[in-house]
């Protein structure tokens, strides 16, 4: 790929990746020369669900900022705020704290009588292997949500991209997310205080694979520091989720329309 376009590509893929997944922080994506400040700043139209599970769609337009420092650490909507170590150009690890978002009982009628999980801090760790120039992987580890703040979220991923024309880039995807008992419990099982509010009867959920995910972006890029970027994710949900009596929709689709500025 044209060396022009790089920093402008990982911005997109950033992007995609992140918001489609309603900021679901499930990797870091640090782009450019390590050494070197760079930031990227952006809005986003998201159409997504409510909930994770839920048949019903949320719209929504979000501004996006991120930005990495020269020294190492990093702050924004897409990759949380954290430090980079030094390490060669193919690898990249660290720390960083994010959010979890937690999920509101209003969201949905289907949530009603369940109460709101409350807005947490994550503290957690990445590393990122970039294999070739257009093949890379992904792992993150946050800690820290749910109705305890002991909720546990492994995500892995893999992807690929190529160029189709000069200012054309496709990039695909596959994902996967392994939550602890907490997490599970506090997003889809049913306590015996929960189901008396509900009418839902009461479940509990173990630890397991949450979902897989598949992903494809499309990159357009307008000129050496601007860019748009349509992508599309969609999740299967597994085990205890997808068995979980609030789930309307096993296999959600995502999507995001974006533009974005690289500085």
């Amino acid at each position: 790929m044209n060396r022009m376009w790089r920093g402008v590509a990982g911005w997109g893929l950033m992007l995609a990746a992140g918001v489609a997944n309603a900021q679901a922080f499930d990797a870091v994506r640090l782009e450019g020369p390590e050494g070197q400040g760079q930031g990227r700043v952006g809005v986003a139209a998201i159409a997504g669900h409510r909930y994770l599970g839920s048949d019903e769609r949320r719209y929504m337009l979000l501004p996006t900022v991120d930005y990495r420092w020269a020294n190492g650490w990093f702050a924004g909507v897409g990759n949380g705020i954290g430090y980079r170590f030094g390490s060669s150009p193919q690898l990249q690890y660290g720390l960083r704290v994010t959010a979890d978002f937690g999920r509101k009982e209003n969201r949905s009628e289907v949530l009603r009588g369940l109460g709101d999980i409350p807005r947490r801090p994550q503290l957690g760790t990445f590393l990122n292997w970039q294999v070739t120039r257009d093949v890379s992987f992904t792992s993150s580890l946050r800690y820290g949500s749910g109705e305890d703040r002991d909720g546990l979220v492994l995500d892995l991923g893999a992807n690929t991209g190529m160029q189709l024309a000069p200012r054309w880039r496709l990039g695909v995807g596959v994902g996967v997310t392994w939550v602890n008992r907490a997490w599970m419990q506090s997003y889809f099982g049913i306590t015996p205080e929960q189901s008396a509010r509900s009418g839902y009867a009461v479940s509990t959920v173990g630890a397991g694979v949450r979902d897989l995910k598949a992903s494809g972006t499309l990159i357009y890029f307008i000129d050496r520091d601007w860019a748009a970027t349509l992508a599309v994710s969609a999740s299967a949900l597994q085990g205890d989720a997808r068995d979980s009596v609030i789930v309307r929709e096993r296999t959600p689709v995502s999507a995001v329309l974006a533009v974005g500025y690289r500085f």
